[in-house]
C-alpha cells in the first residue's frame, strides 16, 4: 500500500513537472534586444556667442520651437556695412543728362545760325548776279555755313559718345550692386539661424552646450529623441524569417516585479535584409545560430520604457 502511495506521488510529480516545463516553454520568447531610440543631435548654424539656451535634459519640447539664441551683433554690423557699400555705389555712378543738354542746347543754336548762313548765303547770290556784292562775301558765308555743319556733327558725336562711356561707366559701378544684395541676402538669412530653433517635438537626452558659451557651426548643443514612440531592435535567426512581415502586430515582454512580465503591443515597421553576426548581448531563439536578421518594433511607451533597457518580442 505504501509502495503504491508513493508511485501515485511520483507520477502526479512528474505531471506537474509536465505541466511546468509546458507553461515555460509558451512563456519563452522568438526574439530579444534592446529599446532604442531616433536621435537628432541639434547644432548651432552659425558660430558665436550663446546668449541663451532654455532647455534642461528632460525637458519636453515641441517643434518649431524656439529654445535659444546666437548673438547677432557681429552679423548687424557686417550687414549694416554693405548695405553703406550699396548706398555708396549711387554716389559713384555719372548724370550725363545734364552735359547732354548742353549739347543739344547748342546744337539748337547752331543750327538756327547754320539756317540763319544759308539764307544769307541765297540772298549773297542773286545780288552778286544784280553787280551789288562780292564773292568774297559769298566765299565767307560758305565757310561759315561749313564750320557751323562740323559743329552740330561734332556736338552730336559727343552726345553719343557721352552717353555710352557714362553708360559704360555706370554699369561697372553698378555690377557691384548685385553681389553686394546678395550679401546682404545671406547676412539676413545668416541672422534668422542665429535663433536657435528645435528641429522635432521630443525630450532633451543630453545637453552639450550651456549659456555663455561661444560655439561653432554645426557644434553640437543638444540631443532631443521622441520617447512617446520607441523603438525594439530586435534579432531573429533565418529559419524565423519566414515568420515576420512588415506591419505585423507582436507582443513586447519587458522584465517586471515578481519574475513577470510586463506586456505591450508592437508593430514590426522595418526587417534587415542582411544577415550580420549576433550580437554578443542578444540572445536567439537558437543561440547556436551566428548570423541573425535585425528588425524594428515600434511600442507605445507609457513612460515606462527607458533607452537601453531589455525585451522580449513574441510573434502572434
Amino acid at each position: 500500500m505504501f509502495q503504491m502511495k508513493t508511485r501515485i506521488f511520483l507520477y502526479l510529480s512528474f505531471l506537474s513537472a509536465m505541466a511546468t516545463g509546458c507553461n515555460f516553454n509558451k512563456s519563452v520568447s522568438d526574439a530579444s534586444g534592446t529599446f532604442e531610440v531616433d536621435e537628432v543631435i541639434v547644432s548651432s548654424e552659425v558660430p558665436g556667442k550663446i546668449i541663451s539656451l532654455n532647455i534642461q535634459e528632460g525637458s519636453i519640447l515641441s517643434k518649431d520651437s524656439v529654445v535659444g539664441m546666437i548673438d547677432s551683433v557681429p552679423l548687424q554690423l557686417q550687414k549694416a556695412q554693405v548695405e553703406a557699400t550699396i548706398g555708396a555705389l549711387h554716389q559713384k555712378t555719372f548724370d550725363v543728362k545734364p552735359q547732354v543738354k548742353l549739347l543739344k542746347d547748342q546744337i539748337v543754336v547752331q543750327k538756327a545760325q547754320l539756317s540763319n548762313a544759308i539764307y544769307e548765303k541765297a540772298r549773297t547770290e542773286r545780288l552778286i548776279k544784280a553787280d551789288a556784292a562780292t564773292t568774297k562775301q559769298l566765299d565767307d558765308l560758305n565757310n561759315q555755313i561749313d564750320v557751323l555743319q562740323k559743329q552740330i556733327a561734332v556736338n552730336e558725336q559727343q552726345i553719343s559718345v557721352q552717353e555710352s562711356s557714362t553708360g559704360t561707366q555706370n554699369s561697372t559701378v553698378l555690377s557691384e550692386f548685385k553681389p553686394l544684395r546678395k550679401s546682404v541676402a545671406y547676412i539676413e538669412d545668416q541672422l534668422k539661424r542665429t535663433n536657435i530653433v528645435n528641429p522635432v517635438s521630443g525630450t532633451v537626452l543630453t545637453k552639450y552646450a550651456f549659456t555663455g558659451e561661444v560655439t561653432t557651426a554645426g557644434k553640437a548643443l543638444y540631443k532631443i529623441g521622441d520617447l512617446s514612440v520607441i523603438t525594439l531592435r530586435a534579432y531573429i535567426t533565418g529559419t524565423q524569417l519566414a515568420q515576420v512581415k512588415l506591419n505585423q502586430p507582436v507582443t513586447v515582454l519587458v522584465d517586471s516585479n515578481d519574475n513577470k512580465y510586463k506586456e505591450y503591443k508592437g508593430v514590426i515597421t522595418w526587417i534587415s535584409d542582411k544577415a550580420e553576426f549576433t550580437p554578443k548581448t542578444i540572445q536567439t531563439k537558437d543561440e547556436r545560430a551566428n548570423l541573425v536578421y535585425a528588425l524594428k518594433i515600434h511600442v507605445v511607451n507609457d513612460g515606462l520604457l527607458k533607452i537601453g533597457m531589455y525585451g522580449e518580442v513574441k510573434f502572434n
